[in-house]
């Protein structure tokens, strides 16, 4: 007789069981607090939801299902996982939203203990952000047609990710309002519903306005833009007047890549946002305001830079000193 449970043996065919009622309750009550208590964006709330939704088919209903699940009932999940191939980050990251998950049934009175607790993160190896060399960033800049309204778009929204240092979904969701070109200023709205200002250059002031101007008013063929499911007006349309997807916008930086001669796969959307910290790391800004910048919450996010500075000074000094 086969050890596996029903749900395993379904999701090693391909099958996954629906989610039991309650576990259904209990993850949209978590995720209903935490957007109350914290306010934290969409993608992150569904990030939750799909973590706890792969325990809960997993477990399929066992012993009460994810709420009193206990460590031992975990451990097994995770050896179960780390035997399909998932990573130790997306381990390491459900850890963090079950920890969150049942600190808060802990804290409600719905348990009295956490199954998480004495559980170890994975090790997970330092990553340093990719960033392009300056060279190449002006490349990926000038590699959009400027014969069409499109063309005159992307490189507008290009110039302003690396200008600003967005996150594709800070671009993409931009509102019409955010921007005052008069001032040279960026309202923009990031994880958590956190609002930072951002300064912009004369030169994304200037393709911005382009747009604005000429671009903008072609995509929307005269006709009014409407306003989205958040009740704002998106900043950046298609030929629908409707806003780019951040799918759209990742596809048309690898088309941008390889037009400017660049590897597509060394290149991404956020890639242009590690340029733009470490491109000013490495021309003397303070971390601090590299932080406000970034729209980071706590500075040790932001020292990741740092080493990455570090890093292209060692490369700079081996190549060019005598006794490199």
């Amino acid at each position: 007789m086969s050890s596996h449970s029903p749900a395993e043996r379904r999701q090693r065919v391909g099958e996954l069981p629906p989610l039991l009622p309650a576990d259904e309750q209990a993850i949209q009550r978590f995720l209903d607090l935490l957007w109350a208590e914290q306010g934290l964006a969409r993608q992150t709330l569904e990030s939750y939801r799909r973590d706890l939704s792969g325990l809960a088919r997993w477990r399929d209903g066992r012993a009460g299902g994810l709420a009193r699940i206990d460590r031992a009932g975990l451990f097994d999940y995770l050896a179960w996982r780390t035997a399909q191939r998932y990573s130790p980050r997306s381990n390491a990251r459900l850890l963090s939203t079950l920890r969150a998950f049942y600190g808060q049934a802990l804290s409600r009175g719905e348990r009295a203990d956490d199954p998480t607790a004495l559980i170890d993160p994975p090790r997970l190896p330092r990553s340093l952000p990719k960033a392009l060399a300056e060279s190449q960033v002006d490349a990926l800049l000038a590699a959009p047609s400027l014969d069409d309204p499109a063309g005159l778009r992307d490189r507008a929204m290009l110039e302003l990710m690396y200008a600003a240092g967005l996150r594709v979904s800070e671009l993409v969701g931009l509102p019409a309002n955010a921007v005052n070109l008069r001032q040279g200023v960026l309202r923009v709205t990031g994880k958590g519903s956190k609002e930072r200002l951002v300064p912009l250059g004369e030169e994304s002031q200037h393709w911005l306005q382009r747009y604005l101007d000429t671009a903008r008013p072609a995509l929307a063929a005269g006709k009014g833009v409407p306003a989205g499911a958040d009740g704002q007006v998106p900043m950046f349309i298609d030929a629908a007047r409707k806003p780019l997807t951040r799918q759209h916008f990742w596809l048309l930086v690898k088309r941008y890549a390889a037009v400017a001669g660049i590897d597509p796969a060394l290149v991404s959307p956020h890639g242009l946002r590690h340029s733009f910290a470490t491109h000013l790391l490495n021309r003397g800004a303070d971390l601090r305001a590299l932080q406000m910048l970034l729209g980071h919450s706590s500075l040790s996010t932001t020292q990741i830079y740092t080493l990455v500075a570090r890093e292209h000074l060692q490369q700079l000094h081996q190549r060019h000193h005598p006794r490199g």
